[in-house]
Parts: C-alpha cells; sequence; structure tokens
C-alpha cells in the first residue's frame, strides 16, 4: 500500500478529494437502487447494483492512475485527431440510440460484445475541450482572425454541438458554455466573442423552428420536452410534470438537519432516477443538510484546488487543461444540486463521481487524470525524467554487455579457426620454412 501511495504523483489533495467522494458513493447508490431492484420481477436484491458500482468506482480509479502517468501535452495532437471519431460516434447514437432505463433513445448507445451502454456527449465534451485548449495555447503568441477562428476553432466546435443538441440540450447548452468560459480564460478577442454567442443563439431558435414546421421529425422529438421543462419544471413522462422535483423536494424536506439515517429515505422507492439524477436528494433525506451541505463543501474545495492547479501550471496548454477539464466537473455537481432543489429545470446532469453510470465516471477520471498529470511538481518531473534515463542507461549497458560476449565469442571462434587452419599445413612445407 506504502508503494502504491508513493507512486501517485501530482496534487495529492484532488486524490484525497476524489477518494472521499468515491468512497462515499457507495452508500447513497446501495440505498437508493433499491427501487430499481423491484422493477419488472425484480426480488430486491441491491447487491448487484453495488458490485456493479463497485466495479465502475475501480476501474474509474485504474484509468486516474493510468493516465496521470502520461505527460498532458501528449493530448494536443490528440485531441485533433480523435474530434472526427466522435463525430461519427454522435452521428451514429442519433441514429441508433437505445433506451436506458425510459430515458430518451439518442443519447446512448450499446458497446457490441462487452453489453454496456456508453453515453457519447460525455467523451464528446472531454475531446472538444481539449481541442478548443489546444487551439488557444498554439494561438497564443499570434492574433487571432475572425475568419480564420471560425474555420479551426468554431466550425469544430459547433458541429459537435448540433450532433449533441437534438437529444440532449442540457450537455450542449453546458459544453457551450464551458467552450465561451475557456475561450475568455484563454484571451480570444471578447469582440468576437458576442458574435459567436449571436450566432448560437440564432442557430438553436432555427433548430426550434424547424421542429414547428416538421413535428414528427425524430430530430426534433426532443423541442416539447425541452419547451414544457423550462415552462413547468416537468419530466419526460407527460401526465406527471414535477412529479421527480415534487418527490425531491419531500426527500429533502423530511431529512431535516441530521437525516433520517444510512439506507432509511422513504423517497428512493418513489423517484425514478433516485441513484443517478436525483441522488443528491437522497443524500439529504439520509444525512441531513450536514450531509448535503458536506457534499458541497467538498466540491467547492475541489474547485478551489482546481483555481490553484491552474495558477501553478507551467504552461499556458496545461491551465486551459485544468479550467477546461475541472470546472465543467464542479458546475455540473452544482446543477445536480440545483435541479434537486428546484433551483433549475430538470437537465438529467448526474452527481459526479457520486452517481451511478459508468461512462459519466469513467470520463470524469480521465479527466481528473489529466488534470492530475497537470500538478505535477518540477521535482516530481525531473525524478520522472531521471528514473528513465537510468531504465534507458540500465538497458544500454546490458546490450553493450551482450555485444561484448557476441564480440568475444567471435574472436575465440576466429582463434579457433586459425589453429585448425595451423594444423592442416603439411609437414614437408613447414620444413621447407
Amino acid at each position: 500500500m506504502k508503494e502504491l501511495v508513493n507512486n501517485l504523483k501530482g496534487d495529492r489533495v484532488i486524490w484525497t478529494f476524489v477518494a472521499l467522494l468515491a468512497l462515499f458513493s457507495f452508500m447513497p447508490v446501495f440505498s437508493a437502487s433499491s427501487n430499481l431492484a423491484y422493477i419488472g420481477q425484480g426480488t430486491g436484491n441491491t447487491i448487484s447494483y453495488l458490485l456493479k458500482h463497485l466495479a465502475h468506482i475501480f476501474i474509474g480509479l485504474i484509468i486516474i492512475f493510468c493516465v496521470h502517468k502520461v505527460p498532458f501535452h501528449y493530448y494536443r495532437g490528440l485531441s485533433k485527431f480523435a474530434l472526427p471519431i466522435v463525430w461519427i460516434l454522435l452521428g451514429y447514437t442519433l441514429i441508433k440510440g437505445t433506451v436506458i432505463a425510459g430515458a430518451n433513445a439518442s443519447r446512448w448507445i450499446q458497446v457490441p460484445f462487452i453489453g454496456i451502454s456508453f453515453q457519447t456527449s460525455t467523451l464528446a465534451t472531454l475531446v472538444l475541450l481539449i481541442f478548443v485548449a489546444r487551439y488557444l495555447s498554439k494561438k497564443r503568441e499570434e492574433e487571432i482572425g475572425f475568419q480564420g477562428s471560425l474555420i479551426e476553432l468554431w466550425l469544430p466546435v459547433f458541429t459537435t454541438l448540433s450532433l449533441i443538441l437534438p437529444a440532449n440540450f442540457s450537455t450542449a447548452a453546458l459544453i457551450f458554455s464551458m467552450v465561451l468560459m475557456l475561450t475568455f480564460v484563454g484571451k480570444y478577442p471578447i469582440k468576437f466573442l458576442g458574435a459567436i454567442i449571436g450566432f448560437g443563439v440564432a442557430a438553436l431558435l432555427l433548430f426550434i423552428l424547424l421542429s414547428k414546421a416538421f413535428p414528427d421529425s425524430h430530430l426534433f422529438s426532443r423541442v416539447d420536452t425541452w419547451e414544457s421543462r423550462i415552462e413547468n419544471f416537468s419530466t419526460d413522462k407527460p401526465g406527471e410534470d414535477d412529479y421527480q422535483i415534487e418527490k425531491a423536494k419531500i426527500a429533502i424536506a423530511s431529512g431535516g438537519i441530521y437525516g433520517l439515517g444510512p439506507g432509511k429515505s422513504v423517497q428512493k422507492h418513489f423517484l425514478p432516477q433516485s441513484s443517478s439524477d436525483f441522488i443528491y436528494a437522497i443524500i439529504v433525506e439520509e444525512w441531513g443538510l450536514i450531509g448535503g451541505f458536506g457534499i458541497l463543501l467538498l466540491y467547492l474545495l475541489l474547485f478551489f484546488r482546481f483555481v490553484i492547479a491552474a495558477h501553478k501550471a507551467n504552461s499556458l496548454f496545461g491551465k486551459l487543461l485544468v479550467v477546461g477539464l475541472g470546472f465543467p466537473m464542479i458546475f455540473q455537481a452544482m446543477i445536480n444540486m440545483a435541479v434537486a432543489v428546484e433551483l433549475l429545470p430538470v437537465t438529467g446532469q448526474t452527481l459526479p463521481l457520486i452517481s451511478s453510470g459508468g461512462s459519466s465516471i469513467w470520463m470524469s477520471c480521465i479527466a481528473l487524470g489529466i488534470i492530475i498529470n497537470v500538478t505535477k511538481k518540477d521535482e516530481e518531473i525531473a525524478q520522472e525524467l531521471s528514473d528513465k534515463a537510468k531504465r534507458e542507461a540500465a538497458l544500454q549497458k546490458l546490450i553493450d554487455k551482450q555485444l561484448e560476449e557476441e564480440n568475444e565469442d567471435a574472436m575465440n571462434a576466429n582463434e579457433n579457426y586459425s589453429i585448425e587452419d595451423n594444423t592442416n599445413i603439411p609437414m614437408n612445407a613447414v620444413l621447407n620454412k
């Protein structure tokens, strides 16, 4: 264990907060998944859901460990080639998306031969923000032109958003907001940002108008849901407006200051998304305001640590990576909590590292691994380079030794050959000499 801890490089505080959130997640997920265990012909056994979440968290921690070993500048070039692959996946998801627990059919795809579902928009968010950070760091010493940036930066951004928007407005809006924030931090000209925002609003209005003109099209099937959520904070199911949010508020009110106790939630049996979208309400019901504010404090401390990491980063690309990958995670958590207390309409955003779900956890872990790699201190990087140099020196020494042995064998073989040749010389030739 000590050796494993010593191999954890980067900001130890971020490691600690991630571990705390991951460990805490087991209790509310185990409790909130009881309603899922009774769906259909279920027996009410929640152990399988707990083991599934354990596997997701365990794989996620392995992902963080592996990713934080890879120098973050490698992702600069990788994002350029990964973005077209993401577009293909998003397009395939729109056409062949599957239904997950009654959710909209165009958000998930089934991974062949593995049997797990994957939300492609989470991968798209990660790749797109790295791509934007790459562009801004590449142009740091150049004057950015509006026409050039339209092709190099905003065309890929709006292509990605247009493939996410029909199925998931909240995710598309969050990504667009994070891209605007990242470009602002990266000193993209503010005078151009106004035009980009205007273009984005106009594109959204055009999409809504097209949905009214072609109401039966599968592409515009979610527009009515957006409108009802904005107007009434409603759910996807007709006739059940405000059902989930009302149950979430009852759960929060029932929790009081100290909560009902772990596993004693009542509203988990009535909230369809109690282990994912509305898990914060279950946390407050069981752990009270103390538990609710405790989780909020952990995310705020993690946000504060991201700010410090961005400030200490040695390169602009590293700073933008921390901002682009870390801040959306915190904002997503704030949105999830705000929905539970009815400050925002239902959005479908999960609580990072706590809500159940594989793809959302793993994408968060990839982002955290990259951020932790950025936070590596100079001495840690120097130590890694020194270890690498030592390994290369040892390998070179082994190769030299092998070559030396091969040369010695060759010389011995030549000497033996010479002796054999001399023994074959006729005796009369020797006497004549």
